[in-house]
């Protein structure tokens, strides 16, 4: 697998923009695969880490559904997912947009994870650490340049 290219965050759209990920996407918790994919999609957005997508047919783990919404103003309506692998279950710790918006209609019940909800997720060799904060959920990778929106201070760039 190739290395990740270098990125900075800064330089990404806004709008947001959806793309195909050339990379095997692994998430793992309580010793067992999640989910594991060679065809996730991910969101680019000025400031943050980029958020990945995974096709239901790739996630092995149980999902069931958490309270609670949200919206964004791209994608939709988001609903959320207590994930339950190995043993372990690990609260909203998962997304997905049922209905989203036409321009990321490929996102239609893909499912996203909180990588600090996860035992460890991987963008082909690189271990993936969790965006900053406790309300996004890109995946922040050693290729990444710039600060990613999410810690103190950040949260309404």
């Amino acid at each position: 697998m190739p290395d990740l290219p270098p990125e900075n965050v800064q330089d990404y759209p806004r709008p947001p923009r959806l793309e195909a990920v050339p990379h095997r996407v692994l998430v793992r918790l309580g010793g067992a695969t999640v989910a594991d994919t060679t065809r996730a999609l991910r969101v680019l957005e000025t400031h943050h880490a980029p958020t990945y997508y995974i096709p239901p047919d790739d996630v092995a783990a149980r999902l069931d559904s958490a309270p609670g919404a949200s919206l964004c103003e791209w994608k939709g309506r988001a609903r959320y997912f207590h994930v339950t692998a190995g043993g372990v279950t690990a609260p909203r710790a998962a997304w997905a947009y049922p209905d989203p918006a036409p321009a990321f209609a490929g996102l239609a019940g893909c499912l996203a994870f909180y990588a600090g909800a996860m035992e460890a997720c991987h963008v082909g060799a690189a271990r993936v650490i969790p965006q900053p904060g406790d309300f996004y959920g890109g995946w922040v990778t050693p290729n990444l340049s710039g600060r990613p929106k999410g810690a103190r201070g950040t949260e309404h760039w």
